[in-house]
């Protein structure tokens, strides 16, 4: 019988002194609150910087895809047709130099979500998502010989200052290469 007493005594004793206030409780859920407030914050960042990632991926890929096709062509390949003509256009001639920041007929495609071009000119056809552009420019020390090549990739949405004649920055998501090609002479 004291046996019984005494457990019962010390399950009370530890009940007593074991428990939490409601201060305590309070002050956990508050802490518990602020952390979990912060994690949802940065699922929050990492989804829409997975999605640009995403994006930019993509608009990298279709930048390089135009690239080695105008690397590929011929200095007579006609580029304002599709698919292009082996001759008798004027192949990689000098673009406008605004090439890059409007829609020029022959130096601009538009495409869907999945790649697929869904027209040239200077208006884009409902559906597009991505607006490729590119420029050919003579290289100043050998014109005749040698043009530099750039595409830029962007996404179909207003380009606010990036697009403005004054010349604006490029957008955190779109793509811009740069290469070199050169005739061979023979």
């Amino acid at each position: 019988m004291w046996h019984g007493r005494g457990l019962w005594f010390v399950e009370a004793e530890a009940g007593a002194e074991g428990g939490f206030s409601l201060l305590e409780v309070l002050v956990a859920a508050t802490i518990l609150t602020v952390a979990l407030t912060a994690l949802a914050q940065l699922l929050a960042v990492s989804t829409r910087a997975n999605s640009s990632a995403k994006t930019t991926t993509y608009a990298a890929l279709l930048a390089q895809q135009k690239m080695e096709q105008l690397r590929s062509l011929a200095w007579t390949t006609d580029i304002t047709v599709a698919p292009e003509s082996a001759a008798g256009g004027t192949g990689l001639s000098p673009s406008p130099p605004d090439a890059l920041r409007r829609n020029t007929t022959g130096f601009v495609d538009y495409l869907d979500r999945s790649g697929t071009v869904l027209g040239t000119g200077t208006t884009p056809p409902v559906g597009t998502v991505y607006i490729r552009r590119w420029s050919v420019a003579p290289l100043p020390t050998d014109p005749a010989n040698t043009v530099v090549l750039q595409v830029r990739v962007t996404r179909n949405r207003n380009q606010g200052m990036a697009d403005a004649a004054t010349g604006g920055s490029w957008l955190p998501d779109e793509v811009r290469l740069l290469s070199v090609k050169t005739r061979k002479v023979a």
